[in-house]
Order: C-alpha cells, then sequence, then structure tokens
C-alpha cells in the first residue's frame, strides 16, 4: 500500500502531523503533492534507477518529497543538513543526483556548495526563492494530481555517519515490483503491533533510515505520523498525551534525556495512550532501559539492524527482562560471531558479528573495496559491530571494531565505560576513546559533557575516574578525563567518534 490508496479510501486521514506547528497533511493531499512531483519527475526524464537528493531539515513536505520519488523507481539520498558544504557537496556528487529538493532554510549551507551542484539539472526549493534554483511549488504547479503509470517502486539510499572517513552510499537493489508493493519494514513493525490506528511519534531527523523509513512504513499501513522539528524531552512526552501516540521509536539518547527530568515533572505526563515504544540505533545501558521499564511498564521492545539490510535482531520487553542487555535473536539468519583469525567463538565469548542471509547482497556505492570488506568468504556479511551470542542464541552488542581500544595488549570497549559514565548525575553524555601511550600503546580516555560545565575541575575528574573504578574493572577505567561543552553526537545517538580521535591523535604520546 501506499499513499494513493489510502487517498481513495480515507482522504481526510492525517498523514502527517508537524508537532510544533500543528501543519496537518491528509492522505488525500500527500498522495495529490507526490503525484505531481513524481510527474514532474518523469517530465525532466528523471526516472526509474536515477538518483535525487533531499537536503531539508524536518520540513512538512519531506515525506511528499519522497514518496514522490518512491512511487518513481528513484534511488533518493537523504542528506544530512548539519553536514558542512564539502561533505553535503561529496554526498550529491558521489551520488549523482540529477535533482536536489531543498528549502531556504539551507540558505547558508546552499551559498557554500556553488560548483558542486554543476551535476544537478533540477533543482527546487521550498518556502521562497534561491538563486539558481526553481520554486518547488511553481514547477509542479499545473501538473496531474493524478500518479502517472505505471509506478514503480523506488528505494532509500543512505549514507554512512562517516565515523570512519568519507561517508558512503549504502545502495541496495531496486526491486521490480509496483510502487504499493509490500516491503520488508511493514511485516516488522506489525510485530511490534502497528496498524491503520497507530498514531507514530517520529522524534528524530528524517535524513536518518529509521526515522524516514518507519515513517513511511506507518503511512503504507495507513497510519498517522506526528514529526517532532527537533527532540525535546519534556517536549516528546507532552506530544504522547496531545495526539494520543500509540507507538513511538527513540534512540538511547532519547531516554537518558528523559530520565534527567525532575521526577514531578515526569509524573505530570499522561502516556496512557502509549501501546508500543521502540529503541534501537546504538546500546542502550541496561540501568537506563531497566528505569524506563519502571516507567512505562514493559511496553519497551529493541531491534538490532543496519540500513544495510542484512540482519535484524529482535527482543520484546519480556524478553529483555530475563535477558538484560540483549538485542534479541536474529529474524533472518544464524549469527557468528568470529575472532580476529576467522575461528567462530563459543558462547559468552566477543568478537565480529557476521550474519548468514542467503540471497542478500547490497554494496556500497562506488566503492568495490569497502563492499568486498563486508563479505566473507562464505558469504556472510558484518556492520562490523562487535558482540557475543548466549548459550539461547540472545545477541549483546560490545562495541564497534573501529571503536575498540588496546591498551598493553589488552581489548577494552568504550561502550561499557560509556555506559557507566552517563548514569552519573553530573554527565549529560560521554565519549571514551583511546589515545597515543608511550608505554601501553593507547590510554583509556573519558571525553565528557556536563549537565552544568561550571562544575568541571580536577577534582571532579578524579572522582568520575573512580566512580568507573567502583563499578568495572580498573584497567577498563579513563586514566585521564576532559570536559567539553558539546560531544559530537548525531542526531540519531550515534557519536562521531573519528573527531575526537583525530583531534587527540595529533596531541605528543601521554
Amino acid at each position: 500500500m501506499h499513499p494513493g490508496d489510502y487517498a481513495i479510501t480515507n482522504p481526510s486521514k492525517p498523514a502527517v502531523v508537524m508537532a510544533s506547528s500543528g501543519e496537518t497533511f491528509t492522505y488525500r493531499q500527500l498522495d495529490e503533492g507526490s503525484s505531481r512531483l513524481a510527474n514532474l519527475f518523469r517530465a525532466r526524464g528523471i526516472g526509474h534507477g536515477d538518483h535525487i537528493a533531499i537536503l531539508l531539515d524536518n520540513h512538512s513536505r519531506y515525506l511528499e518529497v519522497a514518496w514522490a520519488a518512491h512511487r518513481s523507481g528513484i534511488y533518493y539520498t537523504p542528506i544530512n543538513w548539519h553536514l558542512g558544504a564539502d561533505e553535503a557537496g561529496y554526498i550529491i556528487e558521489d551520488c549523482g543526483a540529477r535533482a536536489l529538493i531543498t528549502s531556504t532554510r539551507m540558505s547558508d549551507l546552499l551559498q557554500r556548495l556553488g560548483p558542486r551542484l554543476e551535476a544537478v539539472s533540477t533543482r527546487l526549493i521550498l518556502d521562497g526563492e534561491f538563486p539558481g534554483f526553481e520554486s518547488y511549488d511553481d514547477a509542479v504547479a499545473g501538473l496531474p494530481l493524478e500518479p502517472s503509470v505505471p509506478e514503480v517502486a523506488g528505494v532509500a539510499m543512505f549514507y554512512s555517519s562517516g565515523t570512519t572517513g568519507r561517508p558512503k552510499g549504502i545502495k541496495p537493489p531496486l526491486r521490480d515490483g509496483p510502487a504499493n508493493a509490500e516491503t520488508m519494514l511493514e511485516p516488522l513493525i506489525r510485530r511490534f503491533g502497528f496498524g491503520d490506528d497507530t498514531v507514530y511519534l517520529c522524534p528524530a531527523p528524517l535524513y536518518h533510515a529509521a526515522p524516514l523509513g518507519w515513517s513511511m512504513a506507518v503511512q503504507r499501513l495507513g497510519g498517522t505520523v506526528v514529526v517532532m522539528e527537533r527532540f525535546d524531552a519534556a517536549f516528546a512526552l507532552e506530544l504522547i498525551g496531545r495526539h494520543r501516540v500509540t507507538e513511538a521509536q527513540f534512540v538511547p539518547t532519547h531516554f537518558i534525556r528523559m530520565l534527567k527530568l525532575p521526577v514531578d515533572q515526569r509524573a505530570g505526563f499522561d502516556l496512557s495512550s502509549l501501546r508500543t515504544a521502540v529503541h534501537a540505533a546504538a546500546p542502550c545501558p541496561v540501568d537506563v532501559k531497566q528505569q524506563m521499564m519502571q516507567w512505562w511498564g514493559p511496553i519497551i521492545w529493541e531491534y538490532y539492524a543496519g540500513s544495510e539490510g542484512n540482519g535484524i535482531c529482535i527482543i520484546s520487553p519480556e524478553e529483555w527482562l530475563t535477558h538484560p542487555g540483549s538485542v534479541g535473536r536474529s529474524m533472518l539468519g544464524p549469527v557468528h560471531i568470529v575472532d580476529e583469525d576467522g575461528a567462530e567463538q563459543p558462547p559468552g565469548e566477543p568478537g565480529q558479528i557476521w550474519f548468514e542471509t542467503p540471497g542478500h547482497r547490497f554494496e556500497y556505492h562506488n566503492d568495490a573495496a569497502k563492499t568486498a570488506n563486508a563479505f566473507n568468504e562464505r558469504g556472510w556479511s558484518t556492520l562490523g559491530d562487535i558482540g557475543y551470542l548466549d548459550d539461547e542464541g540472545y545477541l549483546y552488542l560490545t562495541d564497534r571494531v573501529s571503536h575498540m581500544i588496546i591498551s598493553g595488549g589488552v581489548n577494552i570497549y568504550p561502550q561499557e565505560v560509556e555506559n557507566v559514565l552517563v548514569l552519573h548525575p553530573l554527565i549529560a553524555d560521554a565519549a571514551v576513546i583511546g589515545v597515543p601511550d608511550a608505554e601501553m600503546g593507547e590510554s583509556v580516555k573519558a571525553v565528557v559533557q556536563l549537565v552544568d560545565p561550571a562544575v568541571a575541575s580536577d577534582e571532579l575528574a578524579a572522582e568520575l575516574i573512580k566512580y568507573c573504578r567502583d563499578r568495572i574493572a580498573a584497567f577498563k577505567c579513563p586514566r585521564t578525563v576532559d570536559f567539553v561543552t558539546e560531544l559530537p553526537r548525531m542526531p540519531n545517538g550515534k557519536l562521531l567518534k573519528r573527531k575526537l580521535r583525530d583531534q587527540y591523535a595529533a596531541l605528543p604520546p601521554y
């Protein structure tokens, strides 16, 4: 199904509601708007297998643009608008975008893109004017409100966050089916209780895979998507009551920010409509999830997957309570834990996670070497994460291969240390990295963002080191602590550790 089907059966039902402005688009409006843009693509010769780029914040027309591309058989690449001109321009050029859809809210970035847009023949801008761009509304005015036929399914091509270098496009194969054919997401979200009565809260940027993919999947089921322009913990909780939200998806950072609200404020929100909360994107500290379960009850599901689509693990609230810390069991095929020599590890022993998913292939756009490294000689594929299985086949994430610290020949996984630090009442956010050490090769450093930056001191740094040593093995704990005003964390909760590591790698060894 897609919006066109519901535009016939339930045209006045809200498809999109913007959280702050209250602006609402019905299924009829979403269908007509996306049909017009799809017809423009066709008129401009942009069709099956071509690429477009979307450079928007959480704009009220974002889903209209994505649906237009989807029903045109096009690869559509959402771009993180927080990127610099060089990074955003690289993605536009690398994906081969024939069209760019943006808004005047991106004017500062657009001014710096300049020659990176030379190959983009169709440039459309919302909310006003910008040199070198056509008005989106003027360009589609007068085009048919009905879709051109046949409508063939397109697909999103997301770019990696670039934690270890240039971001790479994760290119799935185009399907030959009709635009309203079911994708792999609909059965997944039905498993979590989603349906045509769903009111789904999307608190994260639509340029990320899960927020966009799940929002579109909700609309394939005929539900309503409430889009937050930006995340605010108290406002998210208020929206659940205001719109009678039934399902929502969060990342652990969202949970941590909610838990740091005053207890009496948290108690004042009406969350009675919430049937299911789902979280993913990063490992959630066990204590954080336990506190959320105590607050919201056993309605919190978790999944582990990547934009590559090569595997997925799911764990229900009931399973998690008996397997705390796990991300669940595989739903697609066997999971293998492999050490540096390629040997499979027994239960409880960490190693690199590989998925055995017969028949599933993906590629990294314009990067044959990275694609080859994602697969082994047995056809298994990896996302580059480290973890272990228990005796029942439940998977536990430890960290990423690229984040691992080797100190004195011992492997240390920063995520474990970060999970301890973020629960300290004075800490708003924390990152743990390896820094050059003349004796040990690397030593463990914590880079901490405080709730109140004014309390930073050498004494607090020493207290935080002791706080860690009281909870985990001493060799894993930070030897030094630095305080920063803000960590380079993406809105989906992922830390750009490359930026921190590059900063400290340039300093003399300790």
